[in-house]
């Protein structure tokens, strides 16, 4: 990935739309970046060990931020995980390294993971009330930090956590509910990596990419308390495991309904020594993107960096916030004043849909869903072009980032004789986008605060 440098910003109008939306894009990612954020949140040396332990697709960046700033006459040791190909290269004129840094997949866990997540916990072996663990921690840990619960005569095993793990993707459910089952079925995550850091200092550093930026559910919460329950966990693998098929969830309902997994929770004095810092949010990023559109000469307003729901529905939402914004002047009943960019932020959901016989197995992640409900509703919408992006650079399991939405989408759609309503059947975002060449490619970032969506109203 080359990021765009920041120079003097040109009036909007002398770019293409396509290029006003990207440099939102990046401006929004280059204010989540661990390199410009994390230095404001550095704890004193301790007197003891400083060890460093993390997991996210934002890990390796912050791994090397916190590398580099801090003290070379200070020991500081340590491992974290992040997604494979997410490590940012190190300049040539770096100090040796002194946290380790290795990689594992994602959204669906393997043994990589597994193996990191093993050592990651033999690490927290013999500390003291003496030492500190620095903890970096972003969205995609939960898949990373991969330690399935293990129990008295049983357990989990790696391939029980990937068919869960599967189905919830799947499923519809949004982050919270994901995480509450993930952290009920783990080892680590759901404060147990703080409880095993105990008696240590354990200062947590994260990066949200959920809405709402609650840590216990950033990452599935390793290091902070749990308020979720066994009890909402069963209820909701109860309901999604109805839409299931061969996932065997007897032996783990029965742990769950004997409470046998349940979590460490607020007021637990393993948290006595614990402190959370968010350096980077949703939010901060929107804003950021906000006063690029600004400095182009735009209006711009930010609907809110926490939407959920059905990604081609949200689409279809924004289609009809940009429509008023094309169609009526700005009043005190309608806000959006064009020339303007409406952005928003957080993280909606697909569900599969279920394939008919013959089909081709459709492509893509939450944006590209996104992008092709907006196009479906806007039918053609003169004046109105939209981003819709992962601030990591992935959507879904994908090479692309995201896609773009253009007034003449439909139309070229039409000539090159591709179907929406198939694709969207099919949840085949990049069928329908990569003919057009519509897809938004920009490889890692080495971040991520999520979604970020922005249309353009001219």
């Amino acid at each position: 990935m080359t990021m765009p440098s920041q120079t003097p910003s040109p009036h909007f109008s002398e770019l293409a739309p396509r290029d006003v939306l990207a440099h939102l894009y990046w401006a929004a990612v280059r204010q989540a970046l661990p390199a410009h954020t994390l230095a404001g949140f550095l704890p004193p040396v301790p007197k003891g060990r400083t060890l460093v332990l993390g997991a996210g697709k934002a890990g390796g960046a912050m791994a090397h931020a916190l590398d580099a700033l801090w003290p070379q006459d200070a020991p500081i040791s340590g491992l974290v995980v992040t997604r494979y190909d997410h490590t940012p290269p190190r300049p040539l004129d770096a100090a040796p390294q002194r946290i380790e840094v290795v990689e594992a997949a994602h959204p669906v866990p393997d043994a990589a993971g597994l193996a990191a997540a093993q050592r990651i916990l033999a690490l927290t072996e013999g500390l003291t009330e003496d030492d500190l663990v620095i903890c970096l921690i972003s969205g995609g840990g939960s898949s990373l930090l991969t330690l399935p619960a293990q129990w008295e005569g049983g357990g989990l095993s790696l391939e029980h956590k990937q068919r869960i793990n599967k189905l919830l993707l799947e499923s519809g459910a949004n982050i919270q509910e994901m995480n509450c089952v993930r952290k009920h079925l783990s080892a680590i995550k759901g404060g147990r990596l703080a409880a095993a850091c105990y008696p240590a200092q354990v200062v947590t550093l994260l990066i949200s990419d959920v809405p709402g930026d609650d840590p216990s559910v950033i990452a599935s919460g390793p290091t902070v308390p749990d308020p979720t329950t066994c009890a909402d966990a069963l209820s909701i693998l109860k309901r999604l495991a109805q839409h299931s098929s061969g996932l065997e969830l007897d032996f783990i309902t029965k742990m769950l309904e004997s409470g046998a997994l349940e979590t460490p929770k607020p007021g637990d004095p393993v948290f006595a020594r614990n402190t959370v810092h968010l350096i980077a949010t949703p939010q901060q990023s929107l804003e950021a993107a906000a006063d690029a559109a600004r400095a182009l000469g735009l209006n711009a307003y930010i609907l809110s960096d926490e939407l959920e729901g059905e990604s081609r529905e949200v689409g279809k939402v924004h289609a009809a916030l940009a429509r008023t914004a094309a169609h009526r002047p700005a009043s005190p009943q309608q806000p959006f004043a064009k020339p303007c960019v409406i952005l928003s932020g957080g993280e909606t959901t697909v569900t599969i849909r279920p394939r008919r016989e013959g089909a081709a197995k459709g492509r893509g992640g939450r944006a590209g869903e996104f992008c092709m409900g907006l196009a479906q509703a806007l039918q053609g919408q003169p004046g109105v072009w939209a981003l819709a992006a992962d601030t990591d650079g992935i959507d879904g399991v994908e090479d692309n980032a995201g896609a773009l939405v253009a007034p003449d989408t439909l139309a070229r759609a039409a000539a090159a004789g591709v179907s929406l309503s198939d694709c969207l059947d099919r949840n085949d975002a990049v069928g329908f986008f990569d003919p057009l060449g519509d897809l938004f490619t920009t490889g890692p970032t080495h971040t991520n605060v999520n979604d970020f969506r922005a249309l353009l109203v001219l």
